[in-house]
């Protein structure tokens, strides 16, 4: 524990008291959410899952915000709980195309793609672009070329451009994945694991899934 005492020399008796005791001081809430991440990132989905369960145990008003563990249920074969994570945070924003795209795809794993369409969790406006157009590809309303087409509209800023085809390829591939259609699953993923993650508006958290899902096809 991160001791903030205001008496003075407390803090320092009792790490040394925990020291003498042969006792390391126990991580915070948020270091176990560190931990989550850490372990995703090194593809250990189990050990993350379990991570960050504690860090909603010590700190439960973080729950519903934590689409990351939702992530990391599904890369460990939890898809219901992995579901549940993301309708759960339909509750704190429910303008996000790709909370409800995880749950699809969780949902797809467990139910099938029929059912998990039907219940699609309903997005009406995610600002970002191509993000709309992936929902509609989802819903059964768009094809890929679509997506592709939206994400290249509109800009010739390279910048934006990368980005937007970023999310572009992972969902693509996530969408092709789901289909049972692996080759071109991994010809998307493996282009948005290529991307540069310090282009905006790149998330540096997706770069790492797209990142991590990749070195799965080295493994089959």
């Amino acid at each position: 524990m991160n001791l903030k005492l205001t008496v003075p020399g407390i803090t320092l008796c009792v790490l040394a008291t925990s020291l003498l005791n042969g006792a390391e001081p126990a991580p915070n809430a948020f270091e176990y959410y560190r931990r989550g991440v850490q372990e995703f990132q090194q593809g250990n989905f189990q050990q993350s899952v379990t991570n960050f369960d504690k860090y909603v145990e010590l700190e439960p008003t973080a729950e519903k915000k934590l689409w990351e563990r939702g992530i990391s249920h599904y890369y460990a074969g939890k898809y219901a709980e992995g579901a549940a994570q993301f309708a759960l945070y339909q509750t704190h924003d429910d303008n996000d195309v790709e909370n409800s795209v995880w749950r699809f795809l969780c949902m797809a794993r467990s139910v099938g793609i029929e059912k998990a369409r039907v219940e699609l969790l309903p997005i009406e406006r995610d600002p970002r672009i191509p993000m709309m157009r992936i929902y509609d590809l989802f819903r059964g309303q768009a094809t890929p070329d679509d997506v592709l087409k939206a994400a290249r509209a509109g800009t010739t800023d390279e910048r934006i451009l990368a980005g937007r085809l970023f999310y572009a390829h992972l969902y693509l591939g996530l969408f092709a994945e789901a289909n049972g259609d692996a080759k071109t699953a991994e010809k998307y993923i493996r282009l948005a694991a290529k991307a540069n993650p310090k282009v905006l508006p790149i998330s540096g958290y997706m770069h790492d899934v797209a990142k991590v899902h990749a070195t799965l096809f080295n493994k089959q």
